[in-house]
């Protein structure tokens, strides 16, 4: 699944003052944490405000929809795996400053486009490529460096406050996103994200601990020997393919299921921003909450229970959204109970893998796993979003949310027949801990 952010423990209450300990005492995270909560803010706004900017202002059809989205997810296909073997030579934070600041600069261009009377499709389209490219580094960077600025301990912790700040952000960001476009039009609205993604990057560049340097090798490094061995690490973990397996089959429906959903609800069921940002808002509360009860469900029916358990939840409760055409009279209640549901069971079932998958990839190797990790599970979101487009082409908006909702429905399978659900605790690497690179041979 996409997203992966968390809640925090708390601990301690002294008998006559509250004391913050954990994470709470760590100076560099919380610039992290604050870097990155203004970040999803913005995110949400730019969630809601640019297909709006390509359906009111550009009058985009489903095709161009499905399009606008697979050339942003493309350079997942493309790039991942170089961009990991390059990261894994480099220091991480300057990639994440850099990533955000670029991505600033591109959203910040699409108002004054608009301003200047430039604005078109093609030019949506250069926009969300170089950002999505942005976006391949950043990813990578993000959960290499997250690991090397926490212990492993802390790993659940952080994590969980992240996700808690993006399920807060989910609640208020697309309330504000829908004011914002009704108020000065949706690229103007993208103001507010390219600003938030500036806020981001210099915070990070204040962060003080230090970065371990990547690991220095002897001889000529190979490009494509690098790839092939983080594809190998990473795909000998039988939980590391496991959660890739339920990942890509969830981001292939659901891109098939959501790229027109903005579409739909504007067109079909004629919903304005602010209704829609509404049910999206709701929907983040069922992402706040999942992230509150994180640890508590684990503690209460054990991990492998709340992977399986939740990630049913958000497999199922995307059926609900085709009623909604059905019946239109109880459309906004039916779609806010599906982004309820939905967000409960991501938020649930995000924390506890996304935490489990930092625990089982070492330091040296972090960028090359997460680049194979999400090249085929963010790969798999252009594939989809262009058969959504021309799904809807054919056929039309509604019988492709359900032919998605219907695929949605299959991810969850993969954890209920596998180990994955009788886990206790967090894995373990199936191969020997410490084993060294040199160590892990390589097939010539």
């Amino acid at each position: 699944m996409i997203s992966t952010l968390s809640t925090r423990k708390t601990k301690g209450v002294a008998a006559t003052n509250i004391r913050l300990d954990g994470l709470w005492k760590h100076p560099d995270f919380l610039k992290f944490w604050a870097g990155e909560t203004v970040s999803l803010f913005g995110t949400q706004i730019t969630l809601l405000a640019l297909p709006l900017t390509a359906v009111l202002l550009l009058n985009a059809t489903p095709s161009q929809m499905g399009l606008l989205t697979a050339i942003e997810f493309a350079p997942f296909l493309f790039i991942t795996l170089f961009a990991g073997v390059w990261i894994d030579r480099k220091r991480r934070r300057p990639v994440l400053v850099a990533s955000n600041l670029g991505r600033g600069i591109l959203l910040a261009s699409v108002p004054a486009a608009a301003l200047m009377g430039w604005l078109t499709i093609e030019y949506l389209f250069i926009v969300v490529f170089l950002f999505g490219i942005l976006g391949v580094f950043f990813e990578v960077a993000y959960q290499s460096f997250l690991p090397s600025l926490l212990e492993r301990e802390d790993l659940v912790e952080g994590n969980s406050k992240l996700f808690a700040s993006a399920s807060a952000a989910e609640i208020g960001g697309p309330g504000l996103a829908g004011l914002l476009v009704g108020a000065i039009t949706a690229p103007f609205a993208l103001v507010l994200d390219a600003a938030s993604f500036f806020f981001a990057g210099g915070s990070l560049w204040l962060i003080r601990k230090p970065e371990p340097g990547p690991m220095r090798q002897e001889g000529r490094r190979h490009v494509l020997r690098e790839i092939k061995h983080g594809i190998q690490v990473t795909f000998s973990d039988r939980y590391l393919r496991l959660f890739a397996a339920e990942a890509t089959t969830y981001n292939f429906f659901n891109q098939v299921f959501t790229t027109l959903l903005v579409l739909y609800a504007t067109r079909d069921l004629r919903l304005g921003p602010s209704v829609l940002g509404l049910v999206f808002a709701v929907g983040s509360i069922g992402s706040l909450l999942g992230s509150v009860l994180a640890a508590r469900t684990v503690r209460r029916f054990g991990l492998g229970k709340t992977i399986t358990c939740s990630a049913a939840v958000s497999c199922f409760s995307p059926l609900l959204v085709p009623l909604a055409g059905v019946l239109p009279g109880m459309s906004v209640p039916i779609l806010m109970a599906s982004y309820f549901a939905t967000g409960l069971g991501v938020s649930l079932c995000n924390v506890h893998v996304f935490s489990a998958r930092q625990a089982l990839m070492p330091d040296r190797l972090r960028g090359r796993m997460t680049a194979s990790y999400r090249f085929i599970t963010w790969g798999a979101i252009p594939l989809g979003a262009l058969l959504s487009g021309l799904l809807a082409d054919a056929i039309g908006l509604w019988p492709t949310l359900m032919l998605g909702a219907m695929g949605l429905t299959t991810p969850w399978l993969w954890f209920l027949f596998s180990p994955v659900r009788k886990l206790r605790e967090m894995p373990r690497p199936d191969g020997a801990p410490d084993a060294t690179e040199a160590e892990l041979k390589i097939a010539a």
